[in-house]
């Protein structure tokens, strides 16, 4: 542990402002559960608000300074400016006031830490990692990036030994943590604002793995990865994948009734059947990257298998949230082109019955759609029918001349036999969907903006 990383030993009194974020509730979880004295503030109430407060975190809806009075340290995500009156007071007095990779690097410390990386399939990973060293009684800690379904939440504190953290590039958090061990899962084109050009990007993976004091898992599938790996022999590898050369290799992909079954070589001529209700290639990497850990944790990887046949899933990968008028709505967190193009892939090569597939996208960050709108021409190959609505800001200024259109323009120069149907009024957009849906359709919203809701939004318009 450095000298100056915030110390937990002992008991503290920590506020987290902006405390019902995704990433934020989860620290103020774990938190309260290690039984330090927790307040939180954020502008609105929710349920992820509800059930801080059930575990005995204090929230104010609305900023006050003087929340801060007595606190030992202040914890905020990158969303939260400088200038917020709780953060602001924290400094007047000399109180920490730290990013949430400083405070979830203090979590770390806390424990033999074990994170998941990578632009794509952090989530699905570490909570399939997580439920593994559940089942083989190893008791971990956890904070996942989103919400396990089968419990509500996606953090956890508990007396074992093992903390398994989702591990996000976006704003440089992983380059903060004191790691064991890591998976990482690929490394694409994303979050180029932070660092400056796709080079920078890699070279921040880079430095991460040099920074993991213990066993690297990597997709050797992903050529960036590949590269990486060959040009380091200086470090130790373990690498998963259906490459011939992979450490950890899957095979005999087959899928039957939305079930995916698949063979797993391991080192030594070990195989090992996998029967998952995790649809597509990218869960089956999932799932592999999942089973070289735990054998480099030395754990049995008969406790993955049990595992991925129970799995309950994680909130908004692929989630099935209904049907209306025969068409099955799902909503899933997908936002950049290779996510896209995995999700949409997996439903046309399922068996489910499903005559179309019917996308619908929401465009995320007016930064991201500027340097990479043309990227997403190749995304939706999979669909039948197209759906765009306007780009989602998430706290990001807007750009002269940046808006959905140019996902449109980029689809169109590809794929200009597909039908795309441009909607700009978010407000308009379930009405519009609704009235596009027929019997044997399955419908994918996708994107990080508020597009979450829209399955919903059309459930209701049919129940009205």
């Amino acid at each position: 542990m450095t000298s100056d990383r915030f110390d937990l030993a002992s008991p503290r009194r920590v506020h987290v402002v902006g405390v019902g974020g995704p990433g934020m509730n989860a620290i103020a979880t774990c938190l309260v559960q290690m039984g330090h004295s927790v307040s939180g503030s954020d502008i609105r109430e929710s349920d992820v608000i509800d059930r801080l407060r059930r575990l005995g975190v204090r929230i104010n809806v609305g900023h006050d300074a003087s929340v801060v009075d007595g606190c030992d340290a202040v914890t905020s995500s990158t969303s939260i400016p400088p200038s917020n009156i709780e953060r602001v007071r924290a400094r007047s007095l000399g109180v920490p006031d730290l990013s949430r990779a400083d405070m979830l690097a203090a979590l770390c410390a806390r424990r033999r830490s074990v994170a998941v990386a990578g632009t794509h399939g952090k989530t699905t990973t570490t909570s399939l990692l997580v439920r593994s060293l559940e089942i083989a009684g190893v008791d971990p800690c956890y904070v996942v990036g989103a919400d396990l379904l089968d419990r509500g939440s996606g953090a956890r504190w508990t007396d074992g030994e093992i903390l398994v953290v989702e591990a996000d590039e976006s704003d440089g958090t992983h380059l903060a943590l004191p790691l064991s061990a890591t998976i990482l899962t690929n490394i694409d084109r994303d979050h180029l604002d932070h660092y400056g050009g796709f080079d920078e990007l890699v070279a921040g993976f880079v430095r991460y793995l040099e920074g993991v004091d213990g066993p690297r898992v990597v997709c050797i599938d992903d050529p960036v990865i590949a590269d990486v790996v060959a040009r380091r022999p200086d470090l130790d590898w373990i690498t998963y994948g259906s490459s011939v050369n992979a450490d950890f290799r899957f095979l005999d992909v087959g899928s039957k009734d939305g079930i995916t079954s698949f063979v797993v070589s391991e080192p030594g001529g070990i195989e090992t059947r996998i029967v998952s209700p995790l649809r597509g290639l990218h869960n089956v990497s999932n799932v592999t990257a999942v089973i070289a850990m735990v054998r480099a944790l030395s754990i049995d990887t008969r406790h993955v298998v049990e595992a991925v046949e129970s799995f309950g899933g994680v909130n908004r990968r692929f989630e099935i949230v209904g049907t209306v008028d025969g068409a099955t709505l799902v909503d899933d967190y997908a936002h950049l082109p290779r996510e896209i193009d995995a999700v949409l892939s997996a439903a046309r090569s399922s068996d489910d019955g499903w005559r179309r597939v019917v996308a619908v996208f929401q465009p995320n960050r007016f930064n991201r759609m500027a340097a990479m709108s043309d990227e997403y021409g190749v995304a939706f190959g999979s669909a039948d029918l197209l759906v765009l609505t306007d780009i989602y800001a998430s706290g990001t200024a807007p750009i002269p001349g940046v808006d959905g259109r140019l996902v449109v323009s980029a689809v169109e120069r590809v794929r200009p036999d597909l039908e795309i149907v441009y909607e700009p009024d978010r407000a308009r957009l379930a009405t519009v969907v609704a009235g596009l849906l027929r019997d044997g359709d399955v419908c994918i919203s996708m994107g990080c903006g508020d597009i979450e809701m829209l399955p919903r939004e059309i459930l209701s318009l049919r129940s009205a």
